[in-house]
């Protein structure tokens, strides 16, 4: 019987990618990580797989203009997907960002699971509610991190948590919210549970 929870640990970086032309074959699991520039992807992806360096970092928004595949295990693999929202960027990149994203999620078959990462203290913005709107109606299952928890008090992040599972409601489908903190690790063991079931899944 496997476990419950995998080792993340052993994630290793297998390519960048423009679009999905230039990706690994569609075949096996993959969990795509999508949210606004700076909504803390590269952070989760490190703090995940205890990898200072995994997935780069950078105090400038907008930094992530690949698709970046990492591999958790033979057939198993992370996907960080451009961050969406960013003005300061031209035009031009910004419509190829957005192209990149939008092909992956409509044409990528090994897609099980799409976590869209918020910042806890401006959930749901117009991007993240389309994203959502979009996941449910394909039946693809959604994890909604609220990053950057630990910049508030107790009670504030417990309110937040509950106010955003209510109006995740709305959106129908199977979508779970938990709160996530690179930092102190809250939230880890949830998404750790939840990811593990998804790359779990028969990938016929």
């Amino acid at each position: 019987m496997e476990p419950t929870t995998l080792n993340f640990q052993p994630t290793t970086f297998i390519t960048s990618a423009p679009d999905i032309r230039q990706l690994p074959a569609d075949d096996g699991v993959e969990i795509a990580f999508a949210g606004r520039s700076n909504a803390g992807k590269s952070s989760a992806l490190n703090t995940l797989t205890r990898q200072r360096n995994l997935a780069r970092t950078s105090k400038t928004p907008g930094r992530t203009q690949l698709i970046n595949v990492f591999e958790v295990l033979p057939g198993k693999r992370l996907i960080d997907l451009p961050g969406y929202g960013y003005a300061k960027v031209p035009l031009a990149v910004k419509e190829k960002w957005q192209r990149a994203l939008s092909e992956y999620l409509e044409k990528r078959d090994s897609l099980r699971g799409l976590v869209i990462l918020m910042d806890i203290r401006h959930p749901y913005r117009d991007v993240d509610q389309e994203l959502l709107h979009w996941a449910t109606a394909s039946d693809i299952p959604v994890l909604v991190l609220l990053t950057k928890a630990d910049k508030l008090k107790p009670g504030a992040r417990k309110t937040t948590l509950l106010q955003a599972r209510e109006a995740a409601l709305v959106f129908g489908g199977d979508v779970t919210v938990e709160m996530f903190s690179s930092l102190t690790k809250i939230g880890l063991p949830q998404v750790e549970a939840k990811l593990s079931e998804w790359l779990m899944t028969d990938a016929s």
